[in-house]
């Protein structure tokens, strides 16, 4: 496996995707999404419309789901138009798991980036998800900002340039 094709607008297959994901890693022990998190009414913003919910499918199978956005308000409200793609709820399913899925889909996603001059692929997730953290600098994301909440959580801006 070393090809990934990407379909957007699958919005149903890649919420059963992340659904599945969460799921596992609730069962494992970790902090993730909660399932009434995973619904259209939840996941459908200004940014996030169903053309932007993706999956990745390798020789017919999919192997991952993820939604990516041309603009993110939330995090990122001062960036430049067209300056950046945001992913957003990247999951992997397990039987890809250790496959290298997160590399294929970023170079994947930065072909999509280069066809429209942008420069920069970026995310946020928790700053404490060190394995999460380990898997996204292991393939060139820099950790641009951090965001401190009143509550003690984190979350860390990251960027990878095209």
């Amino acid at each position: 496996m070393d090809n990934i094709e990407l379909y957007s607008n699958q919005i149903d297959e890649a919420i059963e995707v992340m659904r599945e994901v969460a799921a596992w890693g609730r069962n494992k022990g970790f902090r993730i999404w909660h399932d009434e998190w995973l619904t259209k009414e939840e996941l459908l913003t200004i940014d996030a419309q169903p053309e932007n919910f993706y999956v990745g499918k390798t020789d017919g199978n999919t192997a991952c789901a993820f939604i990516l956005q041309w603009n993110d308000s939330e995090y990122w409200s001062n960036a430049q138009e067209n300056e950046a793609v945001y992913l957003h709820k990247f999951c992997v399913k397990r039987e890809f798991a250790g496959r290298n899925m997160t590399k294929l889909v970023m170079e994947a996603i930065k072909k999509l980036c280069k066809e429209k001059a942008i420069k920069y692929i970026r995310l946020d997730t928790a700053l404490d998800e060190k394995i999460i953290r380990k898997i996204y600098l292991n393939i060139g994301f820099k950790i641009v900002d951090i965001i401190d909440y009143p509550n003690g959580r984190s979350t860390a801006l990251y960027e990878l340039e095209v």
